[in-house]
């Protein structure tokens, strides 16, 4: 694996947010302010291993006129270049990594388990060749930094593009995690991307 991520200090405490999701109609009506309000990162308490791998990420990038949305369930957070650091590994080929590229700002948000398959439903085909982006029910909204998230989060990080870096199959010790990504590449005729994203603010419902 390259040095960045043996450089990164795991955070195994994280947020959960156990207020009361509201009412979808509610939801709608408000704004960002309305219904977020911001934490510290080392202020969060909770479950990192149960926030990705259960609850799973959506990751957004663009503007309000054209963003692309994610699924993703690998990743984590902790401490890279002194900064409070979200990390995940990615297909070469997502739509979404290239919103990422361009735009050097993303969102990776959280949701109770009502909004599951929702969530599903932002991995289950590509935006580059779907009509994903508009089948879904939830809510996209501007953050005041100027990223594109969802209303209905319980969680959102927003991140700044740190590194975005390519993996090789010899980076990997364990011959399932080599014949993954080998295999991975058949598809997108390139190794998957490991993405560095320094926090800029984490946002909680209120």
């Amino acid at each position: 694996m390259k040095k960045t991520l043996c450089t990164m200090v795991c955070a195994g405490m994280l947020a959960a947010c156990t207020t009361t999701p509201p009412k979808p109609e509610d939801v709608k009506s408000k704004s960002f302010l309305d219904l977020f309000q911001p934490v510290a990162p080392d202020a969060m308490t909770g479950n990192v291993f149960k926030l990705v791998g259960q609850d799973f990420t959506v990751i957004t990038a663009g503007t309000e006129i054209n963003y692309n949305s994610m699924t993703a369930s690998w990743g984590g957070w902790g401490i890279l270049f002194n900064e409070p650091t979200t990390w995940c590994i990615l297909r070469a080929n997502r739509y979404t990594l290239e919103f990422i590229r361009r735009e050097n700002l993303y969102t990776m948000c959280y949701f109770d388990d009502q909004y599951k398959d929702q969530v599903m439903l932002f991995g289950s085909a590509s935006g580059r060749n779907s009509d994903k982006m508009k089948n879904h029910t939830l809510t996209a909204v501007e953050t005041p930094e100027g990223s594109i998230a969802y209303k209905e989060a319980k969680l959102i990080i927003e991140c700044e593009l740190t590194e975005i870096t390519t993996v090789s199959p010899d980076d990997f010790y364990t011959a399932d995690a080599r014949t993954f990504i080998t295999d991975a590449y058949e598809e997108a005729h390139d190794y998957h991307k490991l993405v560095f994203g320094k926090i800029a603010k984490m946002w909680v419902r209120k």
